[in-house]
């Protein structure tokens, strides 16, 4: 890390360049390219997966996406029977069929849309069947169907649309949110540093990185499956944990100027020593990132990768890039008055004081109080993640004035809510008994409980395959029509399928969401057990103990699980998701869980690593538990802090993405990092760690010896890391290595040290 640094110091012209090409190039081919990204839900081996396959192969296109045409009329009197909205309507409809991306174009005025009238007169819908899925179809192909039916709009008729392909014309962007949180994080680090080059340099090096990486997973998308909401994502970790570590290396930095060292020097040592600590807490995010590989879903491992690159670009700005920007400020990564005073008075260490230093001492004496209390409170905010039900939200959670969602609430009042989502139910037909077997079939399903309409089975050209659609009485997002989905697939297709040879799939919106949800919920505790593993035995590595890993683990599934607790409580409970502006209540997407708990352990880890590593730096020191606590936290509490206000900052914004996806990551991520920082780390680790004494650095000695040994920091950088060691006395030269020898008067000495030094 040494080299890099100095090499990076000393061509600090080219190696800003060589970022510079690379976001330049990175981005030119992004444009060129265009972007390719896929929602494919799909599960291979999944019964609404192969029900998709059957409509593709004996329809011709019915497996395209299936969107609508929503009119209504207004006024007393108005209906849409009357003969200029018939001749309206039909002719918008016939110019939509005519679209070169559209299949077909089922009216409620011909003889097969009859249903699509509502009882009262007043709604009609039309179904437009693309001829590819929506993650094929093009953001224009989809724009031109809603220009020429919003044409159709007049006074007193409405004309709404809705479905997924639609949707894509409600375009999100993160710009807004992007802009708010750097914002923030810019006020924040000026405040911290009181330098304003020193300020900007922490969001330069995440804008390039953030940047390239955007770049980079819009050309990921050519070559694999990535969600449209990878970019977002990447940016919104990319922004937090860019930002957060620079903000880390920086503070080193300013540390080594205000001790005398030289510019180039002190740039060198905050990169050897801090960027080290950076290096392996973007691993631990890497890593747990990448445990979505094991899950073999490619939907995921798209996010995966991109995120994974997102955070592999950040690190190695902030040990590259960020060096060679800091060797250009100088000294103006102090603030004049810290300037003024290292030529007027000579280089100083800096001590913790104030509230760092009292809070340290508070913790010590009172461990047990505040351990209770911190448990008390992730407890309460857990809670609700018992209640967590995965599901999909749909366009009834969109923005009011959205016309997707106008649509959807159109269609709930005049059809019922299952309208929204219907059932798909295909199978093979192989003679004149499967045909009979179906009619049955339809039949039964009239009388079906939760189910409020059934089509005629409508058979393609071949007759070798058929369908009925089969609207539920509930909304698509509901747990009833999940119950309707297991209730047709466990009870009413197996008894209509033993007296013919009928295989019978069942498909749709909701059944692809419970197949994939299904096969999430299975693999979700291998996939937890291999990420806490992975974790426990790096920092097993890192720290030499057993204890450290172990409380890292519980920590981590502590934030995680009070973090999901958040999230059921705001948008699946409703808890002031309305003022938020994040639409209706609804459940929770089946691929949350697993990306959250792979972006929040790899965040939680972060701030295990800077909080522990100055701790185990005093424990090598003295071999006294109680210093080694206090002064890991008094040093470490600050900047922690304002790396977590910043990461907070960034996460909260954006929720002004329009996004709901977006949206639930940005609050769980700024949950999980709030009760990390404020809770976790700088009250129950340190609480915890007090009352285990030196049991906390306790490792088998034949363990020790088959480990291979690394370090966060190298031991040279610990001579010279200044602060409050300095004021502290060594422990006593008889002292026992895993001895606690600091009694209740050395504690009340060594506080008023610290705390006299900052008055």
């Amino acid at each position: 890390m040494a080299a890099l640094a100095r090499w990076c110091v000393r061509h600090r012209l080219l190696a800003v360049l060589l970022w510079l090409l690379a976001l330049g190039g990175a981005t030119t081919a992004a444009a060129v390219a265009g972007s390719a990204y896929s929602n494919d839900y799909e599960v291979p081996g999944t019964e609404s997966g192969r029900a998709t396959q059957l409509l593709d192969k004996g329809f011709h296109g019915l497996g395209g996406d299936s969107d609508t045409v929503v009119w209504h009329t207004a006024g007393p009197g108005g209906s849409v029977r009357a003969a200029d909205v018939e001749r309206t309507m039909t002719g918008a409809l016939g110019k939509i069929a005519d679209l070169p991306a559209v299949a077909s174009v089922t009216s409620p005025y011909d003889s097969q849309g009859a249903s699509q009238v509502s009882r009262d007169g007043r709604t009609a819908y039309a179904t437009v069947t693309f001829r590819e899925q929506a993650d094929d179809i093009d953001r224009a192909d989809a724009q031109r169907v809603v220009d020429t039916a919003k044409a159709a709009e007049s006074h007193g008729l409405e004309v709404e649309l809705g479905g997924t392909a639609i949707g894509l014309t409600e375009s999100k962007s993160a710009q807004v949110a992007e802009i708010v949180g750097i914002a923030v994080a810019a006020v924040v680090l000026f405040l911290a540093f009181g330098s304003l080059a020193a300020s900007a340099l922490p969001i330069a090096t995440a804008l390039v990185s953030v940047g390239t990486a955007y770049a980079g997973i819009v050309l990921l998308g050519q070559v694999m499956t990535v969600a449209d909401f990878a970019p977002m994502l990447g940016t919104l970790i990319g922004l937090g944990v860019g930002i957060d570590y620079a903000l880390f290396i920086v503070t080193r930095h300013r540390k080594g100027l205000k001790r005398g060292l030289p510019v180039a020097e002190a740039a060198e040592r905050a990169v050897a020593t801090t960027g080290r600590a950076v290096v392996f807490a973007g691993a631990t995010v890497c890593i747990a990132l990448l445990g979505m590989l094991i899950l073999r879903l490619s939907f995921l491992n798209g996010v995966a990768i991109a995120a994974s690159l997102t955070v592999v670009l950040t690190v190695a700005a902030s040990v590259t890039l960020l060096p060679a920007l800091l060797s250009w400020i100088g000294p103006r990564a102090l603030s004049r008055r810290e300037r003024r005073g290292l030529a007027e008075h000579g280089p100083a260490p800096e001590l913790p004081t104030g509230l760092a230093a009292r809070w340290a001492a508070f913790v010590e004496r009172h461990p047990k109080l505040l351990g209770a209390a911190a448990v008390l409170v992730m407890a309460v905010l857990a809670l609700p993640t018992f209640a967590l039900h995965l599901g999909t939200s749909d366009q009834g959670n969109n923005p009011a004035s959205a016309t997707t969602r106008q649509a959807y609430d159109l269609l709930a009042d005049g059809f019922g809510p299952g309208v929204n989502g219907p059932l798909t139910l295909v199978s093979e037909v192989y003679g004149a008994g499967d045909r009979n077997a179906l009619n049955d079939l339809g039949t039964t399903l009239r009388s079906t409980e939760g189910v409020a309409s059934v089509s005629p089975a409508t058979y393609a050209e071949s007759g070798r395959t058929a369908f009925l659609t089969v609207v539920p009485d509930s909304a698509p997002q509901s747990k009833e029509t999940s119950d309707l989905v297991d209730r047709l697939r466990d009870d009413v297709l197996p008894a209509a399928e033993a007296d013919s040879s009928l295989d019978v799939a069942v498909g749709g919106v909701t059944a692809s969401y419970d197949d994939f949800a299904e096969i999430i919920v299975a693999k979700l505790p291998l996939f937890v057990g291999v990420v806490i593993g992975l974790g426990c035995v790096l920092l097993l590595l890192a720290f030499r103990s057993v204890g450290i890993p172990l409380k890292a683990a519980v920590m981590n599934v502590a934030a995680v699980a009070s973090a999901f607790g958040v999230v059921v409580a705001i948008f699946q409970w409703g808890w002031g998701s309305e003022l938020l502006g994040l639409g209706a209540a609804g459940p929770i997407e089946p691929f949350l869980p697993v990306i959250m708990v792979s972006v929040l352990f790899g965040l939680s880890m972060d701030y295990q690593v800077f909080l522990v590593s100055r701790m185990y730096e005093e424990w090598l020191e003295t071999g006294d538990n109680r210093r080694a606590v206090r002064v890991g936290l008094a040093e470490t509490s600050r900047v922690i802090n304002s790396a977590a206000v910043i990461m907070i900052s960034v996460f909260l914004a954006f929720v002004l993405s329009g996004d709901r996806v977006i949206a639930m990551f940005g609050i769980a991520l700024a949950a999980a990092v709030a009760l990390d920082a404020f809770v976790l780390r700088t009250l129950l680790v340190p609480a915890l760690m007090h009352m285990l004494g030196g049991a906390n650095w306790w490792l088998p000695r034949r363990l020790d010896r088959l480990l291979p040994r690394i370090s966060i920091e190298p031991p040279e950088s610990r001579s010279d890391a200044g602060g409050v060691r300095a004021t502290i006395p060594r422990r006593r030269a008889n002292a026992a290595p895993h001895e606690d020898v600091s009694g209740p008067e050395e504690q009340e000495r060594d506080v008023r040290d610290i705390a006299g030094r900052g008055r």
